[in-house]
């Protein structure tokens, strides 16, 4: 495949493009491409009409860029175009994240300084990857093997509830351990122990 160097005014988009893009969602690209380049050409057909990069097209205009990259599929049909449009789309949607290796990789961006919203993340989701780290308590040798940090994602509601099941277990002494600091992680601790002989 060839990549074309294409004048962004000689594109033209496809009219019946299913695949919205919100002004917003526009400037994000736009930010993007100023931040990292022009990374991933447009698809285009043998009369330079868009099969995928839409918004990549709106956010050159934007950035009042007078050419883009672009690849030519002259090979596929008419047919092929109209479900290739749509297939470049939604498998793209089909992708999930590994949330804890996501939230580590946030965190080291962050830690360089990164403006994270390049990311496509707006404020609120990074939000949920924003709390607040607990210090590894400290052993008597110096030694922080045995302890571990656990990350969860959890619903408003799930979050309430293991909140309150923590309270309660504080309230009946479960917070403190001679070895861990953490009073959280005592009580969570011993909810999971209660559970676990309760279903052996």
């Amino acid at each position: 495949m060839k990549i074309e160097t294409i004048p962004t005014a000689d594109l033209i988009p496809y009219a019946r493009n299913t695949r919205t893009h919100s002004d917003a969602q526009v400037a994000q690209i736009a930010g993007s491409i100023r931040e990292f380049g022009f990374t991933n050409p447009v698809l285009i057909d043998g009369q330079n009409g868009i099969i995928a990069g839409h918004g990549r097209v709106l956010a050159a205009g934007k950035l009042k860029l007078g050419k883009v990259p672009c690849i030519r599929l002259a090979h596929l049909t008419d047919t092929q175009k109209r479900a290739y449009i749509i297939a470049d789309n939604k498998i793209a949607l089909n992708a999930g994240w590994d949330e804890e290796l996501l939230g580590l990789e946030l965190a080291d961006l962050r830690e360089d300084g990164f403006d994270l919203e390049l990311t496509g993340f707006d404020g609120d989701e990074l939000g949920q990857f924003d709390a607040e780290e607990v210090a590894m308590p400290t052993l008597a040798d110096g030694d922080k093997q045995p302890f571990q940090q656990k990350t969860f994602t959890l619903h408003d509601e799930q979050a309430e509830e293991v909140d309150a099941a923590c309270a309660k277990a504080k309230e009946m002494g479960h917070g403190e351990s001679s070895v861990n600091e953490n009073s959280n992680g005592n009580a969570l601790a011993f909810i999971c122990q209660s559970f676990n002989r309760a279903n052996p």
